[in-house]
């Protein structure tokens, strides 16, 4: 990986510096508009939302447009140099985003407004955490162990999280664009309070459920979710998990707390086939369970966002499904 990297670099400062003019070319092609790169889905939805209906002072693009999940996304040369030459860059901040820090050395617009996600988040990020029955990932080397503690990326599933990351990328785009401030910031004020409705109509769900618990026969990158809500959970594998095959201790475990609690769905993220979560409810005694699927953001194509797909949507379409599985 480390590789591919150094070599994507060195392609990127290579076709900047065919040009005297790398950054001068893309100033043309956005015809000096207001341009902003984000990596995933979410925080290009909540630019969009900002930015408001007459969004044509600016230029925005989202480089995970084709369903590549964030832990596996590798930037090509044409991503580095959109980078290089934006005028605000929004990325999440985690392992996964590990390629940032030498992409940003190689920036041609040195007036560019970064914005790192977790860094922005400060104590509302939390650390990545195995809970009981849950499978971890298999032994690394010591030198690996010892590099600190890994957090857990999913931020924006938290709509707590998405208000104040909303804040957080207004004020990087009134610093690039101080001449239309007044309207980002009515236009984020605007957003936020949906947020905010949505955030209370989760509260009021789970408030409804009959149950707490969130059984997943899958990856789990809800934790912000569970947490703002005080949900407990149980799942086969952590949220940036590469794991796809569950031991026999885990799916008798999670097949056990099924028939315990006498939950009746098991869970999946919307990438899951399911097997898991059908194996766990076939080692249950009722073998009766559903499985439902809640959908982590983490896919969302450019095809979706033109089918008018939203950050809003995705979760509100959550929310159901999440008070299905809490009856």
């Amino acid at each position: 990986m480390y590789k591919k990297i150094i070599c994507v670099l060195a392609c990127a400062a290579a076709l900047l510096g065919m040009s005297a003019c790398g950054s001068d070319r893309v100033n043309a092609e956005t015809n000096g508009k207001l341009n902003i790169v984000t990596t995933i889905f979410p925080e290009y939805d909540w630019v969009r939302n900002i930015l408001g209906e007459n969004a044509e002072h600016a230029e925005l693009t989202m480089l995970l447009d084709s369903g590549v999940d964030l832990h596996s996304f590798q930037p090509t040369a044409e991503d580095i140099l959109r980078i290089s030459t934006c005028d605000v860059f929004i990325y999440v901040g985690g392992e996964s985003d590990s390629w940032v820090k030498d992409a940003l050395k190689e920036v041609a617009n040195k007036d560019m407004v970064v914005v790192d996600m977790l860094e922005s988040l400060g104590d509302a990020v939390k650390e990545e955490e195995l809970v009981e029955g849950m499978q971890g990932e298999e032994e690394e080397d010591e030198a690996e162990e010892e590099e600190g503690p890994e957090y857990d990326e999913h931020i924006w599933l938290s709509l707590r999280n998405a208000a104040s990351a909303c804040r957080v990328i207004e004020a990087a785009m009134e610093k690039a664009d101080p001449e239309h401030a007044d309207e980002y910031s009515k236009n984020a004020d605007s957003y936020i309070e949906k947020l905010n409705e949505l955030d209370a109509g989760y509260t009021e769900a789970v408030a409804a459920g009959s149950t707490h618990t969130l059984l997943f026969g899958d990856r789990f990158p809800f934790r912000y979710m569970a947490d703002d809500y005080g949900l407990t959970y149980y799942a086969a594998f952590v949220g940036c998990s590469a794991e796809t095959e569950a031991s026999f201790e885990t799916i008798m475990f999670l097949a056990q707390k099924v028939d315990e609690l006498s939950l009746k769905n098991v869970m999946v993220i919307e990438s899951g086939d399911g097997r898991i979560a059908q194996t766990i409810i076939d080692n249950t005694e009722a073998k009766e369970a559903k499985i439902l699927k809640l959908n982590s953001l983490q896919s969302i194509t450019a095809k979706d966002v033109d089918a008018g797909v939203s950050y809003l949507s995705l979760m509100e379409e959550n929310l159901e499904v999440l008070k299905e599985a809490l009856k």
